[in-house]
């Protein structure tokens, strides 16, 4: 019997095995697992806050949701230019602000022509905030306590920051966590807040 020249074609049955149907139920088990633990270590560790005005823009904008981290503090204390939610003066009846923290525990802060002085020098900051119009109560040097933080927005000629009377120096136990991750807003996509 002559064989027939050119291309032949087999087709295979496929068949489904015990081990393809195992490993199919453990990629999914194992994808289900890992964004039920995502989930409980997100929001047991840390808590969702709205941002509430303009005075983090550009970074945060009014109404956008952030993510923050509330054990990072237990263990570390906030450093300059830690992005923290807090409640001011502790008061649970308010929202939660979120600025940016300027003056550590000990040290003197003071606005000086419309920049922010440390213990006398001025801070190296960002270019890109504004020259600050009212330094507020902080025309004065004011002595940070051995538990107290200076915090300003970014946007600083539209916060309600340590500035303000009302406000003033924030103690660290009223401070919630470490703001690190802004989630979407209009066009923006998932980021970190630094």
């Amino acid at each position: 019997m002559a064989r027939k020249k050119g291309l032949t074609f087999y087709e295979k049955e496929k068949k489904i095995s015990r081990s393809m149907i195992r490993e199919i139920f453990s990629t999914i088990f194992c994808a289900f697992a890992a964004v039920l633990v995502a989930f409980v270590l997100v929001f047991s560790v840390g808590m969702q806050v709205g941002v509430i005005g303009v005075s983090m823009e550009p970074k945060l904008h009014n109404g956008q949701e952030v993510l923050v981290n509330r054990l990072l503090y237990q263990v570390t204390a906030p450093k300059r230019n830690d992005v923290v939610a807090f409640l001011p003066n502790g008061n649970k009846n308010s929202h939660y602000y979120i600025k940016r923290v300027v003056g550590l525990p000990g040290e003197k802060v003071q606005i000086i022509g419309g920049y922010v002085y440390i213990d006398g020098e001025p801070l190296n900051e960002d270019e890109s905030y504004d020259k600050i119009a009212d330094a507020g109560i902080a025309q004065v040097e004011i002595q940070l306590g051995s538990d107290e933080f200076f915090v300003l927005g970014d946007n600083r000629n539209n916060s309600e920051d340590s500035r303000s009377g009302n406000i003033g120096a924030v103690k660290r136990e009223t401070i919630a966590g470490k703001v690190w991750l802004h989630l979407p807003c209009g066009e923006d996509d998932f980021g970190f807040v630094n």
